[in-house]
């Protein structure tokens, strides 16, 4: 929207990632599964560091990622969190600049507003999430969020079908996993025909399969980005909403939109980290993408 101050802004943990390269058997000794997500306590974050071999630690945070890819496109960008005053909070507000609270004016300022799943945890965090949501529609904008991971709309999946239905979001990003756990179905068109109906706009990844863009008009595939090698898969869902955000708030089509998320994905799929490492909208470009 011209009258916005802010193509995106983002609100979410500020979280500060510890990427390991480790085996089967690290994992299954400290009672983890493979390609999931799990809350713990310092005690055992202890004893996972003590273990664990040699580390790369950078920031992170969904939202954030989806964020600083946003701008990485050339889009306006901003986002919310809070940090601890310790070593590594003043190294992730190194990383990006952010407000300490909710403002209705920087809200009220942003085509869309995006949001994590992460964020339905903590009580203050949801009512934050509302508060933004009820403020970026009063000034006609829009609303959306990502699903975030399996294991958290297994413990939310009541609370963000009423999101939808409710209104209180617009776009919703999620990934076959997210989806099914969602209308706790396997069969993936039952699970997509029940999206359509309860939310307006909605992106569902498919690794590579590539992703469809469902909405009230019909159902769009978009394929996958190819790529030489995968190295990390951490952030491919927060780069793709980057770019599919970007793809809407400059006016693409939904297929493009698509595209553009594919291309931020395959970005950020290709080294280690959930941040790109060279500029999306010079990629764009190469490829003939609009940016």
């Amino acid at each position: 929207m011209a009258d916005a101050k802010y193509d995106v802004l983002g609100i979410g943990n500020a979280i500060f990632d510890i990427l390991v390269k480790t085996d089967e058997g690290f994992l299954a000794s400290h009672g983890m599964t493979k390609g999931g997500m799990a809350l713990i306590d310092e005690a055992r974050a202890a004893a996972i560091y003590r273990d664990m071999g040699p580390a790369t630690e950078m920031s992170g945070g969904s939202a954030a990622n989806t964020i600083v890819g946003l701008a990485s496109l050339g889009a306006r960008a901003a986002y919310v969190g809070k940090v601890k005053d310790d070593q590594i909070g003043r190294m992730y507000a190194h990383d990006i600049r952010a407000p300490a609270d909710i403002d209705a004016g920087e809200i009220a300022a942003s085509s869309f507003v995006y949001l994590e799943g992460y964020l339905w945890d903590p009580s203050d965090a949801k009512d934050a999430f509302v508060k933004a949501s009820q403020i970026a529609h009063q000034a006609g904008r829009q609303v959306a969020l990502t699903l975030s991971d399996a294991f958290c709309v297994d413990r939310y999946r009541g609370e963000f079908v009423d999101l939808m239905k409710s209104g209180t979001v617009d776009l919703i990003f999620a990934n076959e996993a997210e989806l099914h756990s969602l209308y706790q179905t396997a069969d993936f068109d039952t699970a997509l025909a029940q999206l359509r109906k309860d939310v307006r706009l909605a992106v569902v990844t498919r690794s590579e399969k590539g992703c469809v863009v469902a909405s009230n008009n019909g159902v769009i595939a978009v394929p996958a980005f190819p790529i030489p090698e995968i190295v990390d898969t951490t952030g491919a869902g927060d780069l793709f909403a980057a770019g599919f955000l970007f793809g809407l708030v400059r006016g693409t089509s939904y297929e493009d939109a698509g595209r553009l998320g594919a291309l931020a994905a395959a970005e950020v799929i290709q080294h280690i980290g959930a941040r790109p490492q060279t500029s999306l909208k010079e990629l764009a470009r190469k490829y003939g993408l609009p940016v």
